[in-house]
């Protein structure tokens, strides 16, 4: 294997990168690949208790990919046993635990969607139940003294859960180790995360030592703002943009970004050149520019990363004559319900619920109230409004959900 020069590597590695630590090390670490002709391990951990991807986790996802077109080996490890513990990170309270039946199932989808940004070739799948499920409590024990209470309770989140007193449960405080443990199975070079998961790299670096491994260096990617402007992107806010949304939604969503997340889309959510975004933000800055030109641009690149390229301009067109000219889209889906249990007329928030256009009754009912919910074009007003599905209804959620219903 012929790998780029070392300065090539280091180039394209640091794009974007928020840590990357120690350096010195990494470049260690390639130097000795390109004598050697020896790939590094590139690792990065998978939370299975979360089956959608959105562009969030993109970020960490792409920068995998660009390890694997440098000539490195890309090793996903599933967390199928660390799900069934649940990772606190940024948690102000202790996270349910899954099932391992849960993580298998979860942990499918999440690779088949990674899918989508890594290549087949130089990709390794690991499931962490492999060697964790393995460990006697002896070997917990082992583990667990390889590491202080004290060091633990640096890490920011159980740091202000222990000082309000909220309660940290022991199995909480395995996560880290976990992890860490991971990283010696596989002998990891370098381990990716998001700028949250810092603390949980770092520790990594320490059980290898202990165990006798080659510490990894560690690379942080920048977490992703949601389209509201405002929180982590996650799909619990429904701020998200999901890798399997359709054209039609990804291109919406984009276009509802506030103004000042422009930029970060296109680098993060459309991996631009250098060249290009510094030529976006110097349009930007410029009072007659306007921002909504750049985000047609970045949604057109979003769309056509997930789909068939040509498809971010025929969301466009279909943007254009619905929010433009109060047109309908080309294609509706259709579906039919089994209305038993329903009755012959059920509520309209019901029926919003059962064909996942909400995620809750909650959601239906704040929808209606919002004035974002329309019936056979017809605003609704009323959360109680029952609905007639003995011949096709169109029901519009927001500005992007159409769906036409009836009963079997």
């Amino acid at each position: 294997m012929n790998f780029p020069s070392l300065n090539e590597q280091m180039d394209i590695i640091k794009l974007s990168a928020v840590d990357l630590l120690p350096i010195e090390d990494l470049v260690k670490k390639i130097e000795k690949s390109i004598k050697t002709k020896k790939p590094l391990n590139i690792k990065l951990g998978a939370d299975p208790s979360r089956p959608d991807l959105h562009i969030g986790h993109a970020v960490v996802l792409q920068k995998m990919r660009q390890f694997q077109d440098l000539g490195h080996n890309a090793i996903l490890i599933i967390g199928d046993f660390t799900a069934m513990i649940g990772d606190p990170t940024g948690k102000s309270k202790t996270r349910p635990q899954l099932t391992l039946e849960d993580t298998r199932i979860n942990g499918k989808s999440y690779i088949d969607q990674a899918g989508l940004i890594l290549s087949q070739e130089r990709l390794e799948v690991r499931y962490n139940s492999e060697w964790l499920n393995k460990m006697t409590f002896a070997d917990v024990v082992t583990l667990t003294a390889k590491y202080t209470v004290a060091q633990l309770l640096e890490r920011d989140d159980f740091s202000k859960r222990f000082k309000s007193g909220t309660p940290i449960s022991v199995h909480e405080l395995l996560y880290p180790l976990a992890q860490a443990m991971d990283s010696a199975e596989i002998e990891a070079d370098v381990e990716l995360g998001g700028t949250d998961q810092k603390f949980n790299l770092l520790v990594g670096r320490e059980i290898q030592r202990a165990y006798g491994k080659e510490a990894q260096c560690i690379l942080t990617m920048p977490i992703l703002e949601g389209t509201d402007g405002v929180e982590k992107m996650s799909k619990s806010l429904d701020n998200y943009i999901g890798l399997t949304d359709s054209p039609r939604d990804i291109f919406g969503k984009v276009m509802s970004i506030p103004d000042n997340l422009i930029s970060r889309y296109f680098r993060y959510g459309a991996y631009a050149l250098e060249s290009e975004i510094k030529a976006m933000e110097e349009n930007l800055k410029d009072q007659s520019y306007n921002p909504r030109n750049a985000k047609v641009e970045t949604a057109i690149r979003i769309v056509d990363k997930y789909h068939p390229k040509g498809s971010g301009q025929v969301a466009l067109e279909e943007f254009e004559r619905i929010f433009k000219n109060k047109d309908l889209p080309d294609v509706i889906e259709e579906m039919e319900l089994d209305t038993s249990e329903l009755g012959a007329t059920p509520k309209l928030s019901a029926v919003m619920v059962i064909t996942k256009m909400v995620e809750s009754n909650k959601d239906a009912k704040r929808m209606i109230e919002q004035g974002g919910v329309y019936l056979d074009n017809e605003k609704v007003s009323d959360i109680n409004q029952n609905i007639d599905l003995s011949e096709f209804r169109l029901i519009k959620v927001g500005k992007r959900k159409f769906l036409k219903v009836k009963s079997k």
